[in-house]
Formats: C-alpha cells, sequence, structure tokens
C-alpha cells in the first residue's frame, strides 16, 4: 500500500498526515478539530471524519475528465432539470465528518451554501485506480444517514456505474440514471463515448 502526505496549509501551520487509503490503525495522526479542518485549505481537498484528515484520490486524466463531463452534463440541463450543480464541495454529512463528493447536484431552491448542510439530490463519486467499492462503504454510509436521495458511482477504468442506498450497492443494469419526478436523465454509454474521446 503506497504512503504519501495529505498537506494542507492553515492560518497558523502546516498539517500532514498519511492517506485515507490506509486503515486507521496504520498510522498514528494527531486529531484535528472541526474548527482547524474548516480553517485550513488542502491540496487537493480532503475529508474529514471523527478528528482525523482523510485525503481522496483525485488526480487522474479520467476521473477529472469525467467530472467535467458531469458537470458540463448538468450545467447545461440545469434550467430545465431545475437544479444547480458544483464539485468538490465540502458537505457537513454529520456534525464531526465533512465528506468532498466529486459533483454534487442541488434542487434549484437549495440553499446556497458554501459548505453544504443541506443533503444535495445527488452525491456522486467517481472512482480512481487506488479505489474499491468496499472503501466506499463509509462515505455511503455517511451520505445516506445525511440524507440524499440519490448516490451515483462511476467506475471510468470498467466503464460502469452504480447506485447506493441503505440496502448497498447496485450495478446499472441498463443504460440511463435518472430521478424519479425530475427530466434528469443521464445516458452511461454516450457519457463514456465521451471519455473515450477525451
Amino acid at each position: 500500500m503506497r504512503e504519501s502526505p495529505c498537506v494542507g496549509i492553515g492560518a497558523d501551520r502546516e498539517h500532514t498526515g498519511a492517506m485515507a487509503t490506509l486503515p486507521l490503525s496504520d498510522y498514528d495522526q494527531p486529531l484535528v478539530t472541526v474548527e482547524e479542518y474548516l480553517r485550513t485549505s488542502y491540496r487537493p481537498d480532503c475529508e474529514y471524519v471523527d478528528g482525523r484528515i482523510e485525503e481522496r484520490n483525485v488526480g487522474e486524466y479520467d476521473h477529472g475528465l469525467l467530472q467535467i463531463l458531469l458537470g458540463h452534463l448538468f450545467v447545461s440541463h440545469r434550467s430545465e432539470w431545475g437544479i444547480r450543480v458544483v464539485t468538490d464541495v465540502r458537505t457537513q454529512v454529520s456534525q464531526r465528518r465533512f465528506r468532498v463528493p466529486d459533483v454534487s447536484v442541488l434542487r434549484a431552491d437549495a440553499p446556497k451554501e458554501q459548505i453544504l448542510t443541506h443533503p444535495p439530490l445527488i452525491a456522486i463519486e467517481i472512482l480512481s485506480p487506488e479505489d474499491r467499492l468496499s472503501r466506499f462503504q463509509a462515505r455511503i454510509e455517511d451520505y445516506v444517514t445525511f440524507g440524499v436521495e440519490h448516490i451515483w458511482i462511476f467506475d471510468p477504468e470498467r466503464r460502469v456505474a452504480f447506485t447506493a442506498s441503505e440496502s448497498g450497492l447496485h450495478p446499472v443494469r441498463g443504460d440511463e440514471l435518472s430521478v424519479p419526478g425530475t427530466a434528469i436523465r443521464v445516458v452511461i454509454s454516450e457519457l463514456f463515448a465521451e471519455l473515450d474521446r477525451g
């Protein structure tokens, strides 16, 4: 398992901790307060889970391109779908947990918050080659508990998509992801075809 630092620059000091891909017992990282996390800028941004800083796997071409393609798709349809979309925004899923979804789709009338404290309509995660679906379990549980209605996970390497809910992960068997009661519709094959053209 590779180990690399998660570095953040705060108003008062630099923070360095081990990657989130290591189990918590595999490193001796000092606990950080919520206030310290919120006033620190991490590059790339990290998540905060019960006093620990957890690095997210980002920075690879397919991950970045798929994130842009999804963001563009939702922005292009924001009026007709009645939504807003943001990427990489801290989301406070509980008092001591902050997640950073790759893409968050909000209802158009949702509060405009710098840190989301209301559940997005859709939380989208994009797997990187080092990620495994089993490692997303805690994140998915946080989203479900927080009240996120739709959780979508894309695997650009295998060209597959999943939905997640209280009952677990579900491979998308058809070619479309949608949100009942809305016009939101994502054709998975078209999205991955754009990724292939990338």
